[in-house]
């Protein structure tokens, strides 16, 4: 299912990825993992019937395509999705050594890769971009067995486009932080998940707050640790007056 907004279309296709389509440009969050964009992603719950379904999915149409940080790097998803005159905006905080995947360094990437902080603004062809700190709160739910936080500050971003008059949230790995509720957001893409991100009460709370026009969550039922009722948290929303799709 695509979600439809203005002069935009939103779809979520799977864990974090998300296809942002405009009359200008065409744009991938996160694209890749788990076989959700190869086709073999299953589910592992009942749970996990509530997630868009997977394909074999190559359609190298992408403008843009935004990194959060490095648990969302997929270079095969990068492949799939990136045109070959496309560009790749990756938080500078992504650091391959950190990870236990065997991952090229963004640089080795045969492709335009121009890094970002985690609060900078670049204007990338008509899109304009701001990014926003993702990270888990050291002394919040968040954290290792080690008391470490599973996203610590500095290494993830979140992405605020601005798209063909539209600005869309992908607010990445992260805890709802402080500044979160002052942004000037039109459609708001949370993760609701929980376990390693902001849960859907977490997320609802924020939309609340925010007052966008448009919630569609991802980052949910990809598997166990990502399980949440998706229906409840709609629910929760509309009875706050704010409009969600389930892009499922």
């Amino acid at each position: 299912m695509t979600v439809q907004y203005e002069d935009i279309s939103i779809e979520w296709l799977g864990y974090a990825t998300v296809r942002i389509e405009s009359p200008e440009q065409t744009i991938y969050l996160d694209p890749g993992r788990y076989g959700v964009l190869t086709g073999e992603w299953e589910p592992d719950s009942e749970r996990g019937r509530a997630h868009p379904e997977p394909s074999d999915y190559r359609p190298e149409d992408g403008d843009l395509v935004c990194l959060t940080h490095v648990h969302h790097y997929d270079p095969d998803g990068i492949d799939r999705v990136l045109d070959e005159d496309g560009t790749v905006l990756a938080c500078d905080g992504i650091n391959t050594r950190t990870s236990s995947r065997d991952l090229p360094r963004l640089v080795d990437l045969p492709y335009d890769v121009t890094g970002i902080g985690t609060e900078d603004q670049r204007m990338i062809g008509e899109t304009a971009v701001w990014t926003v700190p993702a990270y888990n709160e050291p002394d919040g739910p968040h954290t290792r067995a080690d008391g470490t936080p599973i996203h610590p500050e500095g290494r993830g971003c979140g992405f605020l486009l601005g798209v063909d008059g539209t600005r869309v949230f992908w607010a990445g790995d992260t805890d709802v932080l402080a500044g979160h509720d002052e942004l000037d957001v039109d459609v708001f893409v949370p993760p609701i998940g929980g376990t390693f991100t902001m849960d859907r009460e977490a997320a609802a709370n924020l939309a609340e707050a925010m007052a966008p026009d448009l919630v569609v969550p991802i980052h949910y039922n990809t598997f166990g640790a990502l399980e949440t009722d998706s229906a409840a948290f709609a629910a929760d929303l509309r009875s706050r007056g704010i409009e969600v799709t389930l892009d499922e």
